[in-house]
């Protein structure tokens, strides 16, 4: 047991994994909390309706993995936006080891992890907290574990300003634009004085 891993347990982003017979399972959970220190008791938040949440109760044994800010966007999409029913959130992930009690964790991308085993279910509705203690823990590297405001600020894709156009007509004489979807054939430019045949259809960006 490596002391110095506590410290990455508190308000970061994780990678919780699980294993039943053949099949291996994970999903992103963002809160963590040691309760004691001898034993080390961690408790763990996960919500009913996620496959992983059901490993745990089957089995009683779960791996968190603590991650770095290092961690790119491919992999809270790969953990955090599918479903394991339907999916391996591992197929892929070639950094991915397995710990003694059998369950994977990540080895890249994150600062520690940590085995353990459940104590203790208690029920709050949507999610089932799990009372575990730590039977492993190590520090993987010395980056900065991510935050959930970090990951908001920094890793999670900005969202792209939706850019629509509209068809208009524009003088070639001075440049003067009627917005009209059709120019009526009697028109006169209002700065030049040109007629409906000096016009030209164009598309622009609308504001």
């Amino acid at each position: 047991m490596d002391n110095s891993a506590l410290f990455k347990i508190g308000y970061g982003l994780y990678v919780l994994s699980a294993k039943e017979g053949e099949k291996d399972n994970g999903c992103i959970v963002n809160t963590m909390m040691q309760v004691t220190q001898n034993p080390l008791v961690v408790v763990l938040g996960v919500n009913k309706l996620n496959y992983t949440h059901d490993m745990i109760k089957d089995t009683g044994k779960f791996n968190v993995t603590a991650l770095a800010e290092s961690a790119p966007f491919d992999l809270f999409k790969q953990f955090g936006f599918q479903s394991g029913r339907e999916a391996d959130k591992f197929d892929g992930v070639d950094y991915a080891q397995r710990s003694e009690n059998g369950l994977l964790y990540l080895d890249k991308y994150a600062t520690a992890f940590y085995s353990c085993d459940v104590l203790e279910t208690m029920d709050f509705g949507t999610h089932t907290l799990f009372k575990a203690e730590v039977k492993d823990a190590k520090v993987l590297s010395g980056e900065e574990s991510i935050t959930y405001s970090y990951y908001q600020s920094h890793t999670k894709p900005k969202p792209q300003a939706v850019k629509y156009t509209k068809t208009v007509w524009r003088c070639k004489i001075c440049g003067y634009i009627y917005e009209g979807e059709e120019l009526p054939p009697d028109f006169i430019c209002p700065i030049c004085k040109h007629g409906a045949a000096d016009f030209e259809k164009i598309t622009v960006e609308a504001k």
